[in-house]
């Protein structure tokens, strides 16, 4: 069996691709089949999330090209930025997956997200594409990735996107300034 562990950010050439829905390429311990049958395990480093594009070294030096699988969503567009905004602050107050591009949001498909982005006024088209979320303001680990079909794709690991509070005070304005 093929073992994959090594992510690297260029290749001379490529033995095979993998394609796999965001939820495989979120696992850091995935154990599934090339296309040719040949059975690969991938081993990861805890928290990492395989992009579309990334390249991953097996034991035996071969590189396989990861490939994010066409899935269910729904594409979110907007008449301005400001409803755009909107959709995207009450899609994230519902901790939903989200990938945030130039002019529009996908998320999975979700009829009760369909209807509420609706409803604020937005356009929620049924696609089948690469769906790329947001890693997260306080992930590791998980780099920078460019979208689009220019084959570019890179990660540098600079830590949390935000400063992680060790504790924090809600202020309310019902507290009293004292």
């Amino acid at each position: 069996m093929l073992t994959l562990n090594t992510k690297i950010e260029h290749a001379e050439s490529i033995f095979a691709q993998l394609v796999l829905p965001y939820e495989l390429r979120e696992n850091s311990r995935l154990r599934t089949t090339l296309a040719s049958g040949e059975e690969v395990a991938i081993f990861t480093e805890r928290g990492t999330v395989l992009r579309n594009n990334d390249l991953l070294k097996g034991n035996d030096g071969r590189v396989i090209q990861i490939v994010a699988a066409k899935e269910l969503t729904y594409r979110i567009t907007c008449a301005t930025s400001r409803d755009l905004l909107r959709c995207a602050f009450h899609v994230g107050n519902r901790h939903t997956q989200t990938q945030v591009e130039e002019g529009f949001l996908r998320i999975y498909q979700d009829t009760v997200l369909k209807e509420m982005l609706e409803g604020l006024g937005a356009t929620v088209v049924e696609e089948n594409a690469q769906f790329e979320p947001e890693a997260g303001a306080y992930s590791r680990g998980s780099g920078h990735h460019h979208h689009g079909s220019d084959g570019h794709a890179h990660s540098h690991d600079h830590g949390p996107l935000a400063p992680i509070p060790a504790h924090q005070k809600i202020h309310r304005p019902s507290d009293q300034q004292r």
